[in-house]
């Protein structure tokens, strides 16, 4: 059945993929929804370069809606359900893969919203995916956060040669290959639905610790080619 969805954005991969296996499956995406938290903690939303979404809805010509949240654990869903009510659509994309925790808690609000839930990453193998986006998405790693993943992986595409090399730490050092447990973040550049594509003009590196963020000061969107 084609539907007509609302598609929860972050900017990353997971996200912006899943749009594109709606399109691809014949759905309608109307808007996109995003969440920003208060808190760079939180266990529902990213908080990493959150603008570049606004840049993504120009890119796509999808609207979207933004908003505001607590950050604060469970009572962050209830700014998911406010944002939600602002549509008229039939379900939500999410680009879930494997977070229980975010899967249960999108479906018990959509449940009550009656929505259906339309998860099309969910429990795939995390290395099949990569390889999938990576032939159409232009992605880049704007956080990092695990052992291995040092300051070079900021700001590098996902593409074959990275993958290969995150098969490596998969095998020595357990980095989710998909970066499901917060070892690293992404923003997409470009894609199919996008009518433009993102270019950026000026990051710089903040590192602390063992974590590190490529911090986009300035991106426009430029023609595809």
């Amino acid at each position: 059945m084609q539907m007509k969805l609302a598609a929860l954005v972050s900017g990353g991969k997971d996200s912006i993929f899943a749009i594109q296996k709606a399109l691809d499956e014949g759905h309608e995406v109307t808007h996109l929804i995003n969440i920003i938290p208060a808190r760079d903690d939180s266990y529902m939303y990213h908080s990493i370069n959150l603008h570049m979404v606004e840049l993504i809805s120009a890119a796509s010509e999808i609207p979207l809606i933004q908003q505001q949240s607590s950050g604060i654990k469970e009572l962050e869903l209830d700014d998911l359900t406010l944002a939600l009510r602002k549509v008229n659509v039939d379900g939500v994309s999410v680009g879930a893969i494997e977070s229980q925790y975010q899967a249960s808690r999108v479906q018990k609000i959509c449940d009550s919203l009656g929505l259906k839930v339309y998860a099309p990453l969910w429990h795939r193998d995390p290395e099949e995916l990569l390889n999938e986006m990576s032939k159409v998405l232009d992605i880049r790693i704007v956080r990092v956060a695990a052992d291995g993943l040092d300051k070079s992986w900021l700001g590098r595409p996902i593409n074959v040669n990275s993958i290969e090399s995150l098969k490596a730490l998969n095998r020595r050092r357990m980095v989710h290959m998909a970066g499901e447990g917060g070892e690293y973040e992404t923003v997409v550049l470009d894609a199919p639905f996008f009518k433009k594509r993102i270019e950026i003009v000026k990051s710089e590196i903040e590192w602390e610790g063992d974590t590190g963020t490529l911090k986009i000061l300035d991106a426009r969107l430029v023609d595809k080619n």
